[in-house]
């Protein structure tokens, strides 16, 4: 199969067969990601996409998971999305879910039939980076969309049937934001209840304008053990949550946390403060952490 640049996908897609439709980030602004930076956007030709899906379905007819990449899938139409998921569904007979990145705004932008449209053709799941609950902070770094679009985006992808996994980034609004990070993230997410939630650890990349920022001074970088008391608050901020699963389980995070909230959220919260008695023994060391 064919692939131009890096695969970056969920951790949860990890046995997801990859089919990339899209080149790249449509919005590709963001200052602290470099993930499409060798890549401008642009949609795939779709019979290179197709011909993709028909020779790994030959190959592994019995894959269950398929993710769509690169960073926003969901900004294609509604008719060629149709058009990919159909063909999925031909070429894979045990497929039980399709996911994607979505940026908010392009679900936003389709309508709530469409949703519904691409959810009965087998896509099961979208991945939307919310990254902070501050519009302050969103602002800074060019996410381009607000708390609120981005609370209306999550509610429309499950008014359609889809499940949500929201992923928000610690350390985003630097030691003077923390708090106004940590408590409007827990409110935004609070407010999305999404099926799943992943929180990971600021790690700044060289070539993005807030790595820049970094090294000019604007910025500062919190070390772990302040990481980890703002992973503790944005926890605490939580209520009102359905059954959401939670992890900190990405390459960047120090400490991996596993539960479902609220159940474990006493459990979750009493494993921080043990590991904050301890200062930095028993974290991931910097030398193990990557994106």
């Amino acid at each position: 199969m064919r692939y131009y640049g890096t695969v970056i996908r969920p951790p949860s897609e990890a046995h997801s067969a990859i089919f990339q439709v899209t080149y790249g980030c449509s919005h590709n602004r963001c200052t602290f990601c470099g993930t499409y930076r060798d890549k401008p956007f642009q949609v795939r030709p779709e019979g290179e996409a197709l011909a993709d899906i028909a020779r790994v379905g030959r190959a592994m007819p019995a894959t269950r998971r398929a993710f769509l990449a690169d960073g926003n899938a969901l900004v294609l139409s509604t008719q060629r999305l149709v058009a990919i998921l159909d063909a999925l569904n031909a070429a894979f007979p045990h497929l039980e879910r399709v996911g994607t990145y979505a940026n908010a705004r392009d679900i936003l932008h389709k309508s709530a039939d469409d949703l519904a449209l691409l959810r009965r053709k087998g896509l099961g799941i979208v991945y939307v980076g919310l990254e902070s609950g501050s519009d302050d902070v969103l602002e800074h770094v060019r996410k381009g969309a607000t708390s609120s679009e981005m609370i209306d985006a999550v509610h429309k992808a499950k008014a359609a049937g889809m499940q949500v996994s929201v992923i928000a980034i610690l350390g985003l609004g630097g030691p003077e934001g923390s708090d106004g990070h940590a408590e409007a993230t827990g409110r935004v997410v609070s407010a999305m209840d999404p099926h799943y939630l992943a929180l990971l650890t600021l790690m700044l990349v060289p070539g993005t304008e807030l790595y820049d920022e970094w090294r000019a001074g604007a910025f500062q970088l919190m070390g772990p053990e302040a990481m980890l008391a703002e992973l503790r608050q944005v926890i605490g901020y939580l209520v009102g949550l359905s059954a959401c699963v939670f992890r900190t389980n990405h390459a960047s995070n120090y400490l991996p946390l596993g539960g479902t909230l609220p159940q474990d959220k006493a459990r979750l919260l009493a494993t921080l403060d043990a590991a904050l008695a301890r200062g930095t023994v028993g974290l991931r060391p910097e030398s193990w952490r990557a994106l």
